[in-house]
Parts: structure tokens; C-alpha cells; sequence
């Protein structure tokens, strides 16, 4: 049942303040601008909401009109997982390229070059970077999203990252805490359970997070993950022991806390939306993000009505409400503040499509973490147009499957002529029948995880031995082919990168 509630008072636009919600649409829809007015402080932004920068600095244009310190937040985190560029792939590699070159400055200079483009955009918090230890290899959701599987090497990219991003007034949101790397299922469908004990989570889920908090980081985002050394009955984000008595006294952060998204069956299918962005924000939550999939009005008045009424039963302390609001309030000062000192690159600034001046930094990173490993006989760099046999995946939500990717578009522009075909079955008659002649060149994206895809390449590489392969996802399966050739990831310029390698360029 809907509260009855007042748009001007003090609890209510509490209530509006800690809530992140997202909308449809390339300009804000009435609804938002007049929820904004009542106070709601956030605004979450996906791909459906960009169509070129220049659209988008209107939007958060529009957004600051109506309240010129409205936080306006994106899930960018470069590589796989873009929003800018959903439809072309991202002008950045993302995490897992950044680790494998290993080198800090690099990765702090991409996440800058990151963040002059989302300031450009007028976006000034980002809920990137991911600090997970992605040390199962079958994670299904974080994989390329996490700097690799070092404890160490995640700790200082994240520091880096954070840096980077931060020095040009993009708060940064380091997630998933308190670790998502151990999980073999992606919370977007179910709730995760990491059972290992105390010492090994703080040794190594928890180093990243400590040595972001360090750095300063301004948010961070919580993961809806069972830990049962932690909290054997609540999720990290619906936990008090996690998010007040772990992450606020143990580790002393101070910054924003924000929820993963709420409508993910993790927390929806078990506690309800409204439930659970009650029993988050008790636990020491100060931002409910919403709106990856529940994106209108009603989703908004829902999550506040509940957030007042359980002060008004008693269920939440108002205290704790006031305080998680200030919290949005102090972060939306910040970032105001750098916008003030930056006025030259904000939402004014000029803004251009695809790889703009001073975005090679991107390309630059994704050919250094390009890795070739020759075949038994020398390889011949193709001069001839080839056949791209892509074998898909079912992409995860985070990443999506709007996003293009592989080698195609950029070996076509290479070699013109080139033709593609995806696929997605251990089959290889098609693809050998679609190539005809020509040398392919075979696209896998986590092969260790998907046995057709292991079979497919088997059978192709015993028809065809000549056959490249480019690994696009976690290179773990071993190498093979003619050329072997893993980028550490998705993003449009780690295809560009292997097609040059394809090329001998």
C-alpha cells in the first residue's frame, strides 16, 4: 500500500535523497525532473539512455537544471562493460587487459582519460572500478571485469584506477564488496555463497578494498553475496555485521556506501525491492541503486513510501535515514566542487564520438596487453580477406548483449571482403562451409568455461590447421592454432589490436 506522504517534508526527501534510480529514454522524462525537485539527489544512467556524447551532456544538463548538485552516476568501467559506447564497444580495455600489462601508470592514465570523457559528459560518479580477485576462473560475472587473480596486482590497479579517475572529479564506487571473485553464480540470477574462512577473506577479498579506502576512494558498492564467515543469514548488502561493523568501524570508511542493484533476483526474489532497500539502508547502506530493470515512477514511490514508512513503524531509525542522506549530499558536494573548479571540461565542454583526441591511451593499453603465442609452423600474416567464425557465448546482464565485439568490423576494415558468422554449437560444418577457401579466424570469449566451445575449436583446428584463434575472454584454456592470440578482453580496440596482429601491422 502506497503511504500517504508529503513532498516537502524532511523524511520524505530523505527518502527521494538515498535512492539512485535509472529511467528510460534520451531525455528525462517529466516524472524524474519533478521527483528531483522533491529532493531525490541521484540519478543512475544506462545504455539505453546514450546516444552520443553530445546527447548525453544535454541530458545531465537538463537533469542540473532542475537541481544543479544532482549526483549522475553510470556503470562504466571500460572494456566488456561500457555505457558510453554501447553500441560500437568501448574506446578502453577494461581490468583484466590493465593487469595483464601490469603496469600502474598506465592503468592510472586510462581511467583518467576515462573520466575527462564522463565529466565531459557531465557524469560525475562511477560505479567502477571492480576490486574483485576473480580467483575462480568460472566465475560467470566478473572474469575480464577484475584486474586478475592476484591479490596484490588487483590492490594496486584498483589504487590506480581510483586515482585516475578521481583526479578529474569523477568519484569513483569500488565494488563488489566485500568480494566477488569466488563465485561460480552471477547474483543478477541468484544469491552467490562464499564459504571460505575468515583469515582467507581477509587476506584476499578484503586487501583491495582496504588499500581503495586508502586511496581515498569516494563510494563503494556492495555485492548481494553470502559470506558465512561474515554473516551466515544475510547477503553483504543487507548485512549489518558486513556494512556498519566491517566496512564502516573495522575498515573505517567513511565515503558512500551503494547498493548493487536491488531488482537483481539476489535480493528481489528472496526479500523484495522494498524490503530489501529497507533492510540495506538499516545496515548501513546510503544509496539504493535501481533501475538496470525497474526504471519508472512507480519503482521510485515504492522504494521511498517504504523507506517511510518503516521510520514511521519503528523498523528504521530516522537517524540512520538522515544520515545515509547527508552522506549523497556530501558526495554531490564534492563532486560539485570540481565541477565549479573544472567549469572548461564539463557538460559545455566540446564532446565528440567514437576514440576522441587523447583517447589513444586506450589502444595504446589494449596492444600492449595483446599475448601471441605462435603454432608449431611459422605463421604467415593474412593479406587475403578471411572468414571470422565467432563463437558465441549467452552473455551476462552486467556486460549485455547489445555491446558488438570480436575481430570482424576491425579486419574488415583491414582486409575489406572479410565475412563473419557467429555461432554457438560444437558444429563445425557451417563454418567450414560459409569459409569456402579463405583462412578463418576463430573468435572464443571464455573457452575453459563452455565445453562445445573447447569441441568446436577442437574439430575446426583438425579440418583447418591454418586457423587463427583470438581469445577474448580469461585466457586459461590452453593455446592453440596457428596463432594463438589472447587480448585479455571484449572492448572494440582489443579487436582492433588482434586484427592488427592477424595483419602483421
Amino acid at each position: 500500500m502506497t503511504t500517504l506522504v508529503s513532498a516537502s517534508d524532511t523524511l520524505t526527501r530523505d527518502a527521494l535523497t538515498v535512492l539512485q534510480p535509472g529511467f528510460v529514454g534520451t531525455t528525462a522524462p517529466d516524472w524524474l525532473l519533478r521527483r528531483i525537485g522533491e529532493g531525490l539527489s541521484s540519478v543512475g544512467l544506462f545504455g539505453r539512455n546514450i546516444a552520443s556524447p553530445g546527447q548525453l551532456a544535454a541530458l545531465t544538463a537538463q537533469l542540473r537544471a532542475e537541481r544543479d548538485d544532482v549526483l549522475v552516476a553510470i556503470d562504466e568501467e571500460g572494456g566488456d562493460v561500457t555505457r558510453l559506447e554501447v553500441r560500437s564497444g568501448s574506446s578502453f580495455p577494461g581490468n583484466y587487459a590493465l593487469g595483464a600489462v601490469d603496469d600502474v601508470d598506465l592503468t592510472r592514465a586510462v581511467a583518467e582519460e576515462l573520466g575527462r570523457r564522463l565529466a565531459a559528459c557531465g557524469v560525475d560518479l562511477n560505479w567502477a572500478p571492480s576490486a574483485d580477485v576473480n580467483s575462480n576462473v568460472d566465475n560467470p560475472v566478473i572474469g575480464v571485469r577484475s584486474f586478475g587473480s592476484g591479490t596484490d596486482l588487483v590492490s594496486r590497479h584498483t589504487v590506480a584506477y581510483i586515482e585516475g579517475l578521481q583526479a578529474v572529479g569523477v568519484a569513483a564506487c569500488t565494488k563488489h564488496f566485500p568480494g566477488h571473485g569466488d563465485t561460480n553464480v552471477d547474483s543478477h540470477h541468484a544469491m552467490p555463497r562464499i564459504d571460505v574462512d575468515l583469515a582467507t577473506l581477509h587476506a584476499r577479498e578484503l586487501a583491495p578494498f582496504r588499500a581503495a579506502i586508502a586511496a581515498g576512494t569516494k563510494a563503494v558498492m556492495s555485492a548481494h553475496i553470502l559470506l558465512s564467515a561474515l554473516d551466515p543469514e544475510r547477503p553483504a548488502t543487507l548485512s549489518p555485521q558486513i556494512l556498519t561493523g566491517l566496512l564502516r568501524q573495522e575498515l573505517g570508511f567513511e565515503g558512500l556506501i551503494v547498493t548493487d542493484g536491488m531488482e537483481m533476483q539476489a535480493i528481489a526474489s528472496t526479500y523484495g525491492i522494498e524490503r530489501g532497500s529497507v533492510l540495506a539502508i538499516a545496515a548501513g547502506a546510503d544509496a539504493i541503486c535501481v533501475g538496470g530493470g525497474l526504471a519508472d515512477e512507480d519503482t521510485v514511490l515504492r522504494l521511498r513510501d517504504a523507506l517511510v514508512e518503516a521510520v514511521r513503524t519503528g523498523e528504521l531509525p530516522e537517524e540512520r535515514l538522515a544520515d545515509a542522506a547527508a552522506r549523497v549530499r556530501a558526495l554531490a558536494a564534492w563532486t560539485q566542487a570540481h565541477r565549479a573548479r573544472g567549469a572548461g571540461s564539463g557538460p559545455g565542454a566540446a564532446v565528440q564520438e567514437g576514440t576522441a583526441p587523447g583517447t589513444e591511451i586506450g589502444l595504446v593499453a589494449a596492444r600492449r596487453a595483446v599475448a601471441v603465442t605462435p603454432g608449431e609452423l611459422p605463421y604467415t600474416p593474412l593479406t587475403s580477406a578471411p572468414y571470422v567464425a565467432a563463437f558465441t557465448p549467452v552473455a551476462n546482464i552486467a556486460v549485455g548483449d547489445e555491446t558488438p565485439w570480436g575481430v570482424a568490423a576491425e579486419l574488415e576494415r583491414l582486409l575489406p571482403g572479410t565475412e563473419t558468422g557467429a555461432f554457438d554449437d560444437p558444429s563445425v560444418d557451417a563454418v567450414l562451409a560459409a569459409a569456402k577457401e579463405r583462412r578463418i579466424v576463430a573468435v572464443v570469449r571464455d573457452a575453459h568455461r563452455h565445453p562445445w566451445m573447447t569441441e568446436a575449436l577442437d574439430a575446426l583446428l583438425a579440418a583447418r590447421p591454418d586457423t587463427v584463434v583470438v581469445e577474448m575472454g580469461l585466457n586459461q584454456a590452453p593455446p592453440r592454432g596457428a596463432l594463438h592470440i589472447a587480448t585479455h578482453g571484449a572492448a572494440r580496440v582489443c579487436g582492433r589490436a588482434a586484427a592488427e596482429t592477424i595483419v602483421g601491422i
